[in-house]
């Protein structure tokens, strides 16, 4: 079954994201409930999970952009993807992109995004099985501490 996160999913999706990021810090649980409800409430950000019985095997997360440009349609940005190692060929990261996209359609965004590691060719053909393509634009990254301006 692909969904919309709830609540009750904080626990699953971090330990897919551990997989995705397993250098990350752990947060407290404060600090991680806030920022899930804050997601949760958040009604341009969904986060879409696909669930196999009690486990949350594979998600992505759906950022939606309000826009003055192109008809002042919104666009759409996805990250964090990532499928339980266990679960990865089956076809799951697919599904949640094509949820993703669906409902980026379903809010009217004129695109939508999708960053990715320039090694990760394997990704990138599940990204263009999907519908993304890489010939179209070209993305550039910047990240705190790693040679980006701060103000």
């Amino acid at each position: 079954m692909v969904r919309i996160a709830v609540e009750s999913d904080l626990d699953g999706v971090l330990a897919l994201y551990r997989e995705l990021r397993p250098a990350d810090p752990e947060l407290d649980e404060a600090r991680r409930r806030a920022a899930w409800r804050r997601i949760l409430d958040d009604p341009n950000l969904s986060i879409v999970v696909a669930q196999v019985r009690q486990t949350l095997v594979s998600t992505c997360m759906l950022a939606v952009i309000p826009n003055l440009a192109s008809g002042a349609r919104p666009f759409g940005v996805i990250e964090h993807v990532v499928t339980l190692e266990s679960f990865r060929g089956q076809g799951w990261a697919g599904r949640v992109l094509k949820y993703a996209l669906n409902a980026a359609w379903a809010k009217d965004c004129y695109k939508v995004i999708l960053l990715s590691g320039a090694q990760r060719t394997q990704a990138h053909r599940l990204y263009e099985s999907v519908g993304f393509r890489g010939d179209i634009e070209r993305g550039f990254v910047a990240k705190s501490g790693e040679g980006g301006t701060h103000a």
